[in-house]
């Protein structure tokens, strides 16, 4: 779990919602051709949380995933906007609850760890609890470079926000009320996985991760992730959303590469005037000139927009406390 701030945490200490055996719990699955399990799947989440409501978002399905969703109980919704982000806006708009389980319709995930997980959840006053697959997975569970890329993109996300995280692509999660109220899901595709769990360390809310047993796909169901394009989606996300919750790093280091960069550049022109009092380098000189401003105007647009991004944090905090209060 994320090591935190004692002070931060009395500040943000709340009576979660989830907290009350009234608590309504949905199930949240996004759908794009998944007929051969996704029965399975509601059929097992609905045993294992008889009072849950099975919500079913097929994205475009070209084959029976819609009717084999209905069949077998679920809420089926269609929603036409491509890509798991975008289904997770449409749950947005659409899904009630205090509550929210994701899982994927592909039956790799064990709903018998869904009651634990909220469970979880409560005691612990969590926003967001993460199925963490790396500790227990069936053989041929993580397609080829999969699980490295998985561990390198942890990693570089532990470093940068200074917490410890093994699992940030697992799209087994349980998210608290509070979470979804405050966290934009702007990621179209995969990436969203991804995008949850930075939203959430920027924004300062409690996320922990649990082991899960993750199986493999059965018989019949295909991947949709593609190894290389959803790697450069997940790259690109990390470091749009580090640009935006942490400019001042971002921008800092922006700042010393081109520094160093005129420094070299600057090196020839600097030695010609000492030795000559001319410059005759002179395109370098210029090159030099050009990089020293932008290093400067790096660290000058770091410091403003980390300005902003506290500012945004406060008032965030305060929003939060409002509206604990009116309820």
């Amino acid at each position: 779990m994320i090591q935190r701030d004692p002070i931060l945490d009395e500040r943000l200490s709340y009576e979660t919602p989830a907290a009350s055996d009234a608590s309504r719990v949905a199930v949240v699955i996004p759908c794009f051709n998944e007929a051969s399990t996704i029965a399975k799947v509601v059929r097992e989440f609905s045993a294992a949380l008889p009072d849950a409501k099975i919500y079913v978002f097929d994205n475009n399905s070209t084959d029976r995933s819609f009717e084999e969703a209905d069949r077998a109980g679920a809420i089926v919704i269609r929603s036409r906007e491509q890509g798991k982000g975008n289904v997770l806006r449409h749950m947005v708009r659409v899904v009630d609850a205090d509550i929210y389980v994701l899982t994927d319709g592909d039956d790799t995930y064990p709903a018998e760890a869904a009651g634990s997980m909220i469970e979880e959840l409560q005691n612990d006053q969590l926003d967001m609890l993460v199925g963490m697959r790396l500790r227990e997975y069936e053989e041929g569970a993580f397609r080829r470079y999969h699980l490295f890329g998985n561990t390198v993109i942890s990693r570089m996300i532990s470093l940068f926000f200074r917490t410890r995280l093994e699992d940030v692509l697992s799209g087994y999660r349980v998210l608290s009320r509070r979470f979804v109220e405050i966290v934009p899901f702007q990621a179209r595709g995969f990436e969203v996985e991804t995008e949850m769990t930075l939203q959430a360390l920027n924004k300062r809310l409690r996320v922990a991760e649990t082991p899960i047993r993750y199986r493999s796909r059965p018989e019949g169901s295909v991947s949709k992730l593609t190894t290389a394009n959803d790697g450069l989606l997940i790259l690109r996300s990390i470091v749009m959303l580090f640009r935006d919750y942490r400019p001042l790093v971002f921008f800092s280091t922006l700042g010393v590469v081109f520094a160093v960069c005129s420094l070299i550049a600057g090196y020839a022109p600097v030695r010609d005037y000492i030795e000559t009092q001319y410059v005759l380098h002179v395109p370098r000189a210029i090159l030099a000139a050009g990089l020293s401003i932008l290093s400067l105007l790096s660290f000058t647009a770091g410091l403003i927009l980390d300005t902003i991004s506290r500012l945004h944090l406060e008032t965030l905090e305060i929003m939060s406390v409002n509206t604990r209060k009116t309820r």
